[in-house]
């Protein structure tokens, strides 16, 4: 066993750290696989060289990546992990059915023959046996549990899922989730599997889950993403568990999508559309929905241990485009990582899973990266080890991983904790923009924001499976606020209990809206407007424009925001309906916990603490919320309106679903403070400014509101644009000019001058022009470096063309003196 942790690393395991499942990574971060000689313990490789393995040490493997290695359950570091799975098997022991004569598995899951029942039978049973092959639980080797379990199983093919019956309801049920867990009992339970039971079990995957390509179901549909990998993991465990060297190949052709298409369905290569890996780090699922903190993960954990499963045998993955994965944790996964929390802005309709929130999702993505880091290049390895550290020290104590872990994963989490070669990484400062799947971050030392827009290539929202029921306004420009100081904001019940008309950042036709998601299958709205991204400027500040067509409404309008160093600024313009509803702008809205009641000043008159306290705000010029930031008006705030409320809900009122928690029925409370300008019934042209202080105490907002630094240059139909005196940021609509910056029709520019230099980016979010010509008001007489798509005439007025055509979106740079 390694060496006790120091005082430091015990408390971070036990007050934060990190946990993730698959094969051990030594201290130095050496990787361990089996070899045929050793099928019960781990051997380091210090040049990670993979040995060729029989079947037994691919089954070996298959159940250590499954349930962990060797360790000591009486080390109290384990013990969170061990009470967990303990728990979670003895509720589902305790009311499983093992009389004779049963017709289901439990009882609430009967018939079996109902896909839903058998799937989630399956998923149960996995649980238990988890527990079962874990040191320290009360079910750990107990073999009546073993028993109970295989003739489960057998119950379930007799009576279920087999290869002999009809698929009906939700294919995934068929073709991933149910063969999944049943290969995982198989390993680890193969003792205890009788041969005639198994090869029974191998003809119903087979007959449902054949490749990695296919969709049974529907077999035009060739498998993308997060599906594909899932596939090819059930591929490589039947494989193995058949000692079938064929069932290997197609597990690793499948992840390189070799077998059809000539790979343009591959995991390992950037795409331009639809599902998969964008160069400028998007990351889409379903078509047109952000997705790294969903289905985005599960691609990442389901390729991972694919490629660590059939490492050493005759499917080992020797991909050349593999790189593409491992980039895409720096690209498309860290920039939405808070300190261990997943930004919900790219979690689709998992928002309304209870089960399923920011720090579990973010758990989940530090399992699935630490298990790709086993078996991936140092330079990969050592940079992700750095970042898991850095996480670890900085979220200690708010979200305990211990809690969360698996057993291998707080073994690697020791490792990595107790390795002084691996200096933390900081926290990340950046501003950035992805124009693949209308999203914009920004990274600051003690906060982050995030944006989610969509356009008639980004889904709005997406509704299905009786999931996100109210999310009718996710992609609407919702603009989420992280603070250190609050880890909690939105998963503290935020989603059950927030206003859904009410998103900080959203215009919204306050219009009743109808649940659809729950009788329609599966419901996503893509509005009709081109315009949604933006630029980013020395990774460091960002413009983002979204031209908003509302969903079922006449309402339209002109949003744009610029990031600056330390504030947000939002304007919006030709704000129009013609409906005969209010018109609403959310400027915050903020979760304040089931008690909180910070102190709010307006102009620096303090108002009521308590719930219920309303008020007509018209002459604000700066707000201040204690514990969360500063508020500035600089165009007025005629129509700004404030509101201290209690909200309750229940997470079943915008989550059913069958498999991912639906039926929390629990009623929730929690305080918020909401601040919105009212725009009125039908406005016209209406427009709103507000600037964004995250962090400032009220005498820095004050200062702020009386300081010109932060200027509007302008927010009309045509243009919107600010400044912050070394620095232009505007969003044009149309040609049209702004503090002396010119540009001939629609663009995001940035230009910011230092030392007589100037750095100029431009994009096109909308996709609609070929070519942008920009003019800046300084003159320069030297250009120090241009993107290829870039030219320049330098002189009194300098004049940069952009061949924008083709570039999805991205952003150019160039570098003048």
């Amino acid at each position: 066993m390694p060496n006790p942790p120091s005082s430091l690393n015990r408390r971070l395991l036990l007050g934060g750290a990190l946990g993730v499942a698959g094969i051990g990574v030594g201290a130095g971060g050496a990787a361990f696989f089996l070899r045929p000689d050793e099928p019960a313990s781990i051997a380091a490789s210090d040049d990670l060289s993979i040995p060729t393995l029989d079947f037994n040490g691919l089954r070996a493997r298959a159940a250590e990546l499954l349930v962990g290695g060797e360790f000591d359950p009486s080390d109290p570091e384990y013990a969170p992990a061990i009470a967990r799975i303990e728990t979670e098997a003895a509720e589902l022991w305790d009311t499983m059915d093992r009389s004779e004569g049963r017709t289901a598995v439990w009882p609430d899951l009967d018939p079996v023959s109902k896909a839903a029942n058998f799937n989630n039978s399956f998923r149960q049973l996995y649980r238990i046996a988890t527990a079962w092959a874990t040191p320290g639980t009360s079910q750990y080797g107990d073999e009546a549990i073993a028993a109970a379990i295989a003739e489960s199983l057998g119950l379930l093919y007799d009576e279920g899922y087999n290869e002999r019956v009809e698929q009906v309801d939700n294919w995934y049920w068929w073709e991933i989730g149910s063969p999944t867990a049943l290969l995982k009992m198989c390993v680890i339970l193969y003792d205890h599997i009788p041969a005639e039971r198994m090869q029974q079990y191998f003809a119903a995957v087979d007959r449902w889950c054949p490749d990695a390509d296919m969709r049974v179901v529907n077999p035009v549909i060739h498998e993308v993403g997060a599906n594909r990998a899932d596939k090819a993991v059930i591929l490589a465990l039947r494989g193995i568990l058949g000692e079938d060297d064929e069932k290997l190949r197609l597990a690793r052709d499948g992840l390189s999508g070799t077998t059809t298409d000539e790979g343009r369905h591959s995991l390992f290569q950037y795409v331009t559309e639809d599902d998969g890996f964008y160069r400028d780090g998007s990351l889409i699922q379903h078509d047109n929905v952000p997705y790294a903190a969903a289905y985005g993960t599960t691609l990442l954990s389901s390729a991972g241990m694919a490629v660590s499963l059939l490492a050493g045998s005759a499917g080992e993955v020797v991909d050349e485009n593999l790189p593409v994965l491992y980039d895409a944790v720096e690209l498309s996964f860290e920039p939405f990582l808070e300190d261990g929390l997943f930004m919900d802005c790219v979690y689709g309709r998992g928002v309304s899973r209870p089960e399923q929130r920011d720090h579990t999702n973010g758990a989940a993505f530090i399992t699935a990266l630490t298990q790709l880091a086993v078996g991936a290049p140092p330079q990969y390895r050592e940079r992700w080890h750095a970042v898991v550290k850095g996480w670890a020290e900085r979220s200690q104590e708010t979200f305990p991983y211990a809690e969360r872990a698996g057993i291998a994963g707080l073994s690697r989490a020791r490792a990595i904790l107790e390795d002084d070669a691996v200096a933390p990484a900081p926290r990340p400062e950046h501003s950035r923009v992805f124009a693949g799947m209308d999203r914009a971050v920004a990274r600051r030392a003690d906060w982050s924001w995030a944006l989610s827009m969509s356009s008639n290539r980004v889904a709005a929202y997406e509704m299905g499976n009786w999931e996100n029921l109210h999310g009718w306004y996710l992609g609407d420009g919702m603009t989420y606020l992280y603070l250190r100081t609050d880890a909690e904001q939105y998963n503290d019940e935020f989603w059950p209990t927030v206003d859904p008309y009410r998103l900080p950042g959203t215009t919204v036709d306050t219009r009743e809206r109808e649940v659809t998601a729950a009788s329609e299958g599966m419901v996503k709205h893509l509005p009709e407007n081109d315009v949604a991204g933006g630029a980013a400027l020395g990774d460091r500040y960002a413009v983002a424009a979204m031209e908003l067509v509302a969903d079922g409404s006449s309402l339209r309008a002109k949003k744009a925001w610029f990031v600056l160093d330390d504030a947000v600024v939002a304007l919006g313009a030709d704000i129009t309906a013609s409906d005969g509803r209010t018109v609403v702008t959310t400027v915050e809205n903020r979760n304040l916990g089931a008690e909180g009641s910070p102190r709010l000043s307006v102009n620096g008159d303090e108002q009521s603490s308590e719930p219920g306290w309303a008020a007509e705000l018209d002459d604000a010029r700066w707000i201040h919320l204690e514990g969360v930031g500063g508020y500035l008006f600089p165009s007025g705030a005629e129509g700004l309106r404030g509101l201290r409320e209690t909200r309750t809900g229940a997470w079943n009122d915008i989550e059913q679903g069958p498999t991912t928690g639906g039926g929390d029925t629990e009623v929730h409370s929690r305080r918020y403070a909401t601040l919105w300008f009212d725009h009125g019934t039908s406005p016209a042209a209406a427009t709103y400014a507000y600037v964004l202080l995250p962090t400032a105490d009220e005498s820095a907002t004050a200062t702020a509101a009386g300081s010109d630094r932060l200027q509007i240059l302008a927010n009309t139909p045509a243009v919107q644009a600010v400044t912050d005196g070394s620095r232009i940021a505007a969003h044009f609509w149309q040609a049209g000019e702004a503090g002396g910056l010119t540009c001939d029709g629609p663009a995001s520019v940035l230009v910011a001058e230092e030392d007589g230099e100037y750095t100029v980016a431009i994009a096109d979010p909308g996709r609609t022009t070929s070519e942008v010509v920009v003019e800046l008001s300084s003159a320069a007489s030297e250009v120090l470096e241009a993107d290829d798509t870039v030219t320049v005439e330098t002189g009194d007025r300098p004049r940069i063309t952009v061949r924008t055509e083709g570039s999805l979106g991205a952003t150019h740079t160039v570098r003048l003196r």
